[in-house]
């Protein structure tokens, strides 16, 4: 009886501690619901440039700045539009040509691609995350729900392929499963219950982050931690391990896993809890932005700028400014053949942990032994390859899909993939042990008219970093044959794959790119080419290391944000900037998300009873 009680007034603290934040001192970002009915999508080229791609200069740089954000991908531009909606003057500072980091597109050859946005879950009318994106672009940023079925797993080779289509709504996922697999209902309801418990308990990953360190090293070191969060209790254990526990159909096991490409861990090394965060993730279904992935950026910049920020292109960040106290106070950034200064008294990076600490620090700030320490519990994730096609013919034409195929050769996952990453970089071209393949056309309902008569396909999968190094020192667009040859050879097997899928396509192909690790490296500074940033594996998921990385990092002045502080993908990073803006703000972000959420909510529901 005296435990119990314990663990009502523990956990009443935690939340009490939570809801506080740090300090409450800052405006709060959420005060008001500032959504606006949308406009008409634009498709004016030179108008998407003066937001998307306004190179830096010296000049364009805001006076009197509260922070400076290095790097445009949704965890910098996130946080840069919180702090922005708190009054803050915020510089967002982007190496590449166009802002966006993940969430840009490129165009070829008259195609539009996409290079990092796919498909986002949990976009439901007010839920959190859907009431997050509203408010931090104005409502102006608008989502397209793909097909239901959203995924279809495809195991085996094309002559003896079974296809298992993944259908969003709890009670179809699960009834769909068990025309499938008709012996198996036990372990489809247990398997789908799990995830949502464990799941849904990921708040815990952010709580653990916010807590004073000496609360959380508590939680920890009495194992409280595991006694009140299923997120940690299930943490430890293995997505391979759990499935066998659940079931001993491969097949069965196979179509649990398969969606663990969406952060880049096979199920022998993945943590059950982040498997089962996605499965949740998803589980109501699949969205994709209204006018292509760079509307994210689109609508996320001018909110910054509106509190007198900006967003600006081509200003690759050389340094972080550090002075004899060990407080960051601005940037160096590479102009011409010189260097332009900028100050401000608040540094954020997005550019990735690795990145930060060891190429942006100087060398004797890099040396810390807490930065040391923090570095020591991650490391680089798996490198990815992407295929960019373009096609003649509308959806309709081509049979197109809104939906997402998830190929693999062989139910057995972790042997397969195993065996992939061990082979030669010729052998692996010839046969991937997974590839996935989308259209994002088809998903885009403002597609055809924008792109009228065309279609684009994607195909990812993961490749070995080391395949590629060879070629790193060379020049992007001028490398060796070599590297050409062996670009050629993945594309041409990712491309039969697609057309065992869509063979409508065979004839209609009018462009073919691929973008490699050292894509990668290039365009996101990926700095192993990595798809998701540090590794996602069992590692990670240790609480010592999920509390180690924070927001605030041992240079005073200096924070992390995007999807190296959370987890990776568009909501993982967000929850990055959120994590990110409530330690520079003072106050928990996350709990005024919440209560304008559940005021919009009630609200919406008091016009529908009027309405009624």
């Amino acid at each position: 009886m005296l435990t119990a009680v314990l663990l009502v007034i523990l956990v009443a603290l935690l939340v009490w501690l939570f809801k506080r934040g740090p300090r409450d001192s800052a405006p709060n970002p959420f005060a008001e619901d500032t959504c606006r009915p949308p406009k008409p999508l634009v498709t004016d080229k030179a108008a998407r440039k003066k937001v998307l791609k306004q190179s830096f200069t010296a000049e364009k740089v805001p006076e009197n700045l509260d922070a400076v954000v290095i790097g445009s991908g949704i965890g910098g531009l996130g946080v840069a539009a919180i702090l922005a909606k708190a009054g803050k003057r915020v510089l967002v500072l982007e190496q590449h040509s166009r802002a966006g980091g993940c969430t840009h597109t490129f165009s070829d050859k008259g195609f539009e691609f996409d290079v990092g946005i796919h498909y986002i879950g949990e976009l439901q009318e007010h839920r959190s995350l859907r009431v997050l994106a509203d408010q931090l672009t104005d409502g102006q940023l608008q989502w397209a729900p793909l097909d239901n079925p959203y995924d279809v797993l495809v195991l085996g080779s094309p002559d003896s392929r079974r296809e298992y289509p993944i259908y969003s709504g709890e009670r179809r996922f699960t009834d769909e499963l068990k025309k499938r697999f008709p012996d198996e209902s036990a372990a489809i309801d247990r398997f789908t219950q799990l995830a949502q418990v464990v799941g849904h308990d990921v708040r815990f990953l952010a709580i653990l982050k916010m807590i004073p360190k000496l609360a959380a090293k508590f939680l920890i070191g009495t194992g409280l931690l595991k006694v009140i969060s299923p997120f940690f209790r299930m943490a430890p254990r293995s997505l391979a391990e759990v499935m066998e526990e659940l079931t001993a159909n491969k097949e069965l096991q196979a179509t649990f896993s398969y969606i663990f490409g969406t952060y880049g861990v096979i199920p022998k090394n993945a943590s059950f809890s982040l498997h089962a965060l996605l499965i949740s993730h998803y589980l109501e279904g699949a969205w994709y932005p209204q006018g292509g992935s760079s509307e994210i950026a689109f609508h996320l910049i001018p909110v910054i700028e509106k509190a007198g920020g900006a967003v600006l292109t081509r200003a690759p960040v050389r340094q972080i400014l550090v002075n004899e106290a060990k407080k960051a106070y601005g940037v160096s950034v590479q102009k011409g053949d010189g260097e332009v200064q900028v100050y401000a008294p608040i540094v954020i990076s997005d550019a990735g942990i690795f990145n930060t600490y060891e190429q942006l620090l100087p060398k004797e700030i890099q040396t810390m032994p807490p930065i040391q320490q923090q570095l020591s519990m991650m490391t680089h994730g798996q490198g990815g390859l992407s295929i960019f096609v373009g096609l003649k013919g509308t959806k309709e034409e081509l049979g197109l899909k809104a939906c997402n195929h998830w190929l693999y050769p062989d139910s057995n996952i972790d042997e397969l993939t195993e065996a992939y990453y061990r082979s030669s970089r010729e052998d692996a071209a010839k046969s991937c042990a997974f590839v996935y393949i989308a259209s994002p056309s088809a998903k885009d309902p403002t597609w055809e008219q924008r792109y009228p008569g065309k279609s684009t396909l994607t195909m990812l999968t993961f490749v070995s970093f080391d395949w590629f190094k060879d070629w790193e020192k060379e020049q992007v667009g001028q490398r060796a044959e070599e590297y050409q040859n062996l670009k050629e050879a993945f594309i041409q097997t990712l491309l039969n794959a697609a057309i065992n899928v869509y063979p409508l396509i065979k004839d209609k192909i009018e462009f073919v790119d691929a973008g490699t690790p050292l894509t990668n490296q290039h365009y996101i500074v990926a700095p192993r080419g990595e798809y998701y940033g540090c590794d996602h594996a069992l590692a990670r998921f240790q609480p010592e290391v999920c509390a180690g990385i924070r927001a605030k990092t041992p240079v005073k002045n200096l924070y992390l944000t995007g999807q190296d502080l959370f987890l990776c993908g568009f909501a993982g990073a967000l929850a990055g900037a959120q994590l990110c803006a409530s330690a520079v703000l003072g106050r928990n972000v996350f709990w005024d998300l919440e209560q304008l959420r559940k005021k919009l909510k009630k609200q919406s529901e008091m016009e529908k009873m009027k309405a009624g």
